[in-house]
Parts: structure tokens; C-alpha cells; sequence
């Protein structure tokens, strides 16, 4: 088995042994033995927008800013072009304030929250499907080899999930290349930090492919597609819906990414199909449960 040590080539890694995101704890195992665990740490973060403040996220507390400004991308509230002129973050409050040129309205949509499917509860505000209908993405076609090569990669990427568990990872990738990788307690967090990493750093989005540990629900469809990357991949499975907005907006939408195996359920005239399945290492199926 390959160590865990491939962190070449990425902007931003994981670094589990951060000793701000996790916390030591005492407890017994099943034969009543004294057992020490690495916890993941939770931590509220404020974000406010200009003078309003908009919502009270629990995040590992890692990136507090990109994870402020991809909120706000991704609800909508920061238009395309947004003069942002400033990104304060105080640690002792807790909270991060996204100032802009301009003024900002959005008060129709603080009045309507939908909370998500999401791992410790992500909350959308404002109708989920806004801007989804115009949403066509880039017909970018995706090699088979890469996305095997990715999957190899960040798996053997050192992260707190493997340290500590009961968090989330989302990597954001170009080609076979594992570029941005963020974890958090739900995956709407750790796709939002790639989304203010991608506006700070100006970053296109048309040849990217987001990677995430997670279910390939309607809201990860969703940011996803607002991002404007156009495949997105996962280990886990789908919901219906997020399948059939993928579909929607032609969005490559591939699941339960295992080994050699996994299921395309939307885009699949975009997969390059260049690599042999049987030349890949596979993982062991679960028992109970059915192939693919």
C-alpha cells in the first residue's frame, strides 16, 4: 500500500497535524479500555456583508475568508464582477466582514431559507434553483486515466478525515492534477472555501473538475454548476435530483468512484475513455450490497 505522504503538487493541502482543528479526548473502547481520539475541532464563524450579517456557519475555522467570500458567491449575493474591496477577519470575534464598492441587495432572499441535505446541515437562502436555468456548461471532455489518477492521488493525500474522521474533503483539479484541497465538518463548507479561493485568485473554472468525498446531491450540483466547473466526481452515490439537474445544465456527473469502478449519469459523451479498467487496483466490494 502506498504511504500516505502525496501532498506534490497541490496550492493548498490538508494539514492534519494542525493542532487548531483537532482536540485530543478521552474515552473507553468497547472492552471498557482507556482510548485517546483525535476530534475534529467546531468552531462558529459569522459572515457579514458590508453592515448585515448574513448567517452563523460551524466550520473547522480553517480559511475563514475564502469560506466568507464562496458563501456569498455561491448564494448568489456577490454578483459576477463584484467590486470586493476588503475581506476582514477577526479571530477573536469570530467573524468575517465582506465589504464591496457598491451596495448590495438581498434582503428578499434572507427571508427564505432552505436547509440542505447536507452534512451538518448547510442552509441555501433565497430559491435553490436561481440561476441554475441559464446555466450551460462547457463541453470540456474528461479522460477516463485522469480521473483514475486523481482518485489515486488524493487518496493517498494525508487529511484530518483520516486523522480524526467526521469531516468532508473537496478537491478542485485541472486534468489529472489534484490542485485545491479543502475539508470541513459539512461539504458546503469546503466547496464554498474553493469558490473564494477561485474569486480571490481569479481562477477559470471551464477546465476544472471538482472532486468531493461526499453524496452528489442537489446542492452540490447546484454550486457546482453556479462555479461554473462542469464534472464533478465522487466516491459516494447520487440523489435523483442531483442527477437530474446535472442532466439540466450538462453537467458530467460521475459516482461511487471506487478502484475501476464507477457510474456516469450524466455527460457521458463527454468521457474520454483512454484507461483499462482492468489495469487499475481495485477496492473490495462491501458485503450486502449490490455491484456498481
Amino acid at each position: 500500500m502506498a504511504q500516505l505522504d502525496d501532498t506534490s503538487g497541490y496550492l493548498i493541502a490538508p494539514d492534519p497535524t494542525s493542532t487548531r482543528l483537532t482536540r485530543s479526548v478521552q474515552g473507553t473502547d468497547q472492552n471498557g479500555n482507556p482510548s485517546e481520539l483525535h476530534v475534529v475541532e467546531e468552531r462558529p464563524l459569522t459572515i457579514f456583508l458590508n453592515n448585515r450579517e448574513i448567517v452563523t456557519a460551524m466550520t473547522i475555522g480553517d480559511y475563514p475568508k475564502y469560506l466568507a467570500l464562496g458563501f456569498l458567491k455561491n448564494q448568489g449575493m456577490l454578483a459576477n464582477g463584484e467590486d470586493v474591496t476588503g475581506v476582514d477577519y477577526d479571530e477573536e470575534l469570530e467573524t468575517v466582514v465582506v465589504r464591496t464598492a457598491s451596495t448590495t441587495t438581498f434582503e428578499d432572499k434572507l427571508q427564505k431559507k432552505t436547509r440542505t441535505s447536507g452534512c451538518a446541515v448547510g442552509t441555501v437562502f433565497g430559491d435553490m434553483m436561481e440561476g441554475v436555468e441559464n446555466v450551460r456548461l462547457p463541453d470540456t471532455p474528461v479522460k477516463t486515466s485522469d480521473l483514475y489518477a486523481l482518485a489515486a492521488h488524493i487518496n493517498r493525500t494525508p487529511s484530518l478525515y483520516l486523522t480524526a474522521g467526521a469531516i468532508h474533503g473537496t478537491v478542485l483539479c485541472q486534468g489529472n492534477r489534484p490542485l485545491v484541497y479543502m475539508e470541513d465538518v459539512g461539504r458546503h463548507n469546503a466547496v464554498d472555501k474553493i469558490a473564494g479561493w477561485m474569486l480571490s485568485e481569479n481562477v477559470s473554472a471551464a477546465d476544472k473538475t471538482l472532486y468531493t468525498t461526499g453524496r452528489l446531491t442537489s446542492e452540490m450540483v447546484i454550486k457546482t454548476a453556479l462555479m461554473g466547473i462542469p464534472t464533478l466526481a465522487s466516491r459516494s452515490g447520487f440523489t435523483a435530483w442531483g442527477v437530474e439537474i446535472a442532466n439540466q445544465v450538462g453537467l458530467t456527473l460521475i459516482g461511487r468512484m471506487k478502484g475501476q469502478r464507477f457510474v456516469c449519469l450524466s455527460g457521458e459523451h463527454r468521457l474520454i475513455r483512454d484507461a483499462d479498467p482492468s489495469q487499475i487496483a481495485d477496492e473490495p466490494r462491501k458485503s450486502g450490497r449490490k455491484a456498481g
